[in-house]
């Protein structure tokens, strides 16, 4: 009798006791009597689906997509082709305001940490970001108790960590961190408050039902979406996630307003101690599912036709799925636009592989970890490295004006703003809504 183990799968084999079965879509092989036993465990079965877990529910019309034939890399397209679609995209841009309105901002919870001297570069800038994120989300009162703070992209938990610590004794504070991939180092398992709750889920936003969460279906809390350096398609995942998926069937469930509630739950005294911390002043008057929306927009490379919220809104401007992904692409001049000489090429891929291997939670920025097959030095030479930074610039603002009409659709005042210096992150567009009927930002687009 022997066993060995496989190096190539990380089978256990055992020869000398009965017959064995083998399973190839679990990638091991057992014996028949241990068959049920192994299946308990093993960590390649597939495991079973959450309730919350429902195929595609955020995603769009998939016969919309097969445009793939027509298409070929930005640097295959003659100089002529190249110039018609920058043509195409000045005209869809001409009432769009290209200057938006700086709304960089702090916030207390954070001063002794970007006050600490042991902070490295990349930690300073990443904790200025998430400062004025926090900032942001405070003007828009939305930092209040009573609320589910939904954290898209959560990567280690961070944002979430600092709207906690900034609520301080907040009551009922719910936050739900969605990833689709394991993260190390995640930060959200150090929070042990009493009157906060932290959930993280391990699931595709594309695939992802608020309704089916059993704190959001029986609590009703409003849900606040945030997000910092959400990339590219999942923004637009997250916003139909947001506004069609959970916020419209609320509505059509007619679900009990938020203020009543509160008054009947509350004590007189709960009331007056809120009210001396200035916390009542953010709970809001009218209940709605979604409360508000603050993201961090990244990426604008990595959007997909077939999941963008603005199509009707292109269509409108009479264009279609092979502009956009041509602009999609193009959107990355905005930041990769930038490369002129050859130390710098090699600069750029030395951070490349470096970031590779980083364990930040989100894309930092630089543009560094963005370069595709699409860069500057594969194009025609008209165009020079500031115009293409331009037109990266414009193709941003033309898919983000997109998600504007979206959710001015969907009943809600949103809109854009540069929420930090492009010193600290390239990708400095934060992505603000509100409801109608809610104190509203100032519409900058």
């Amino acid at each position: 009798m022997w066993k060995r183990r496989s190096a190539s799968a990380g089978w256990w084999w055992q020869q000398g006791k009965g017959s064995v079965v083998n399973t190839p879509e679990l990638r091991s092989t057992v014996y028949e009597d241990q068959l049920a036993r192994h299946l308990k465990k093993c960590n390649s079965r597939e495991k079973p689906k959450p309730d919350f877990f429902i195929q595609d529910i955020n995603a769009g019309l998939r016969d919309e997509t097969e445009i793939h034939e027509k298409l070929v890399p930005i640097s295959s397209l003659s100089e002529e082709q190249l110039e018609n679609l920058i043509k195409k995209l000045r005209r869809a841009s001409e009432s769009l305001n290209s200057t938006l309105k700086d709304q960089i901002m702090s916030h207390p919870a954070l001063h002794d940490a970007l006050n600490d001297p042991k902070n490295g570069d990349s930690a300073t800038k990443h904790l200025k970001q998430q400062a004025s994120i926090l900032g942001n989300i405070e003007k828009l009162k939305l930092l209040g108790p009573r609320r589910c703070f939904v954290e898209f992209g959560a990567g280690k938990g961070k944002l979430s960590h600092w709207v906690d610590i900034a609520l301080k004794d907040a009551e009922k504070v719910h936050f739900i961190l969605v990833e689709k991939v394991t993260t190390r180092f995640k930060v959200d398992g150090k929070h042990r408050k009493k009157n906060s709750v932290f959930e993280r889920l391990q699931i595709d936003i594309q695939h992802l039902c608020l309704n089916k969460i059993p704190v959001l279906s029986k609590e009703k809390l409003p849900v606040v979406g945030i997000g910092k350096h959400l990339c590219g398609v999942a923004t637009d995942l997250a916003l139909r996630c947001l506004v069609e998926t959970y916020a419209a069937s609320c509505e059509e469930r007619n679900e009990e307003p938020l203020a009543k509630r509160i008054k009947n739950d509350k004590t007189e005294k709960e009331i007056n101690t809120l009210a001396k911390e200035g916390n009542e002043k953010n709970v809001p008057e009218k209940w709605t599912p979604v409360a508000g929306i603050v993201i961090a927009l990244c990426c604008h490379h990595r959007c997909d036709w077939r999941h963008y919220v603005g199509k009707e809104y292109f269509k409108a401007k009479g264009l279609g799925a092979v502009e956009f992904h041509y602009f999609q692409r193009m959107s990355s001049w905005a930041t990769c636009g930038m490369r002129k000489t050859s130390l710098e090429a090699s600069n750029i891929a030395t951070i490349r592989k470096n970031h590779q291997n980083d364990d930040s939670e989100e894309h930092d920025d630089g543009g560094y970890s963005r370069i595709t097959d699409d860069s500057t030095e594969n194009l025609p030479g008209f165009l020079t490295v500031e115009e293409k930074k331009k037109i990266g610039h414009l193709c941003k603002l033309l898919i983000d004006q997109g998600r504007i009409e979206y959710l001015q659709q969907k009943g809600f005042n949103p809109a854009l703003q540069y929420y930090t210096d492009p010193q600290v992150s390239l990708e400095n567009v934060l992505l603000t809504a509100l409801p109608n009927h809610s104190s509203s930002p100032e519409t900058t687009v």
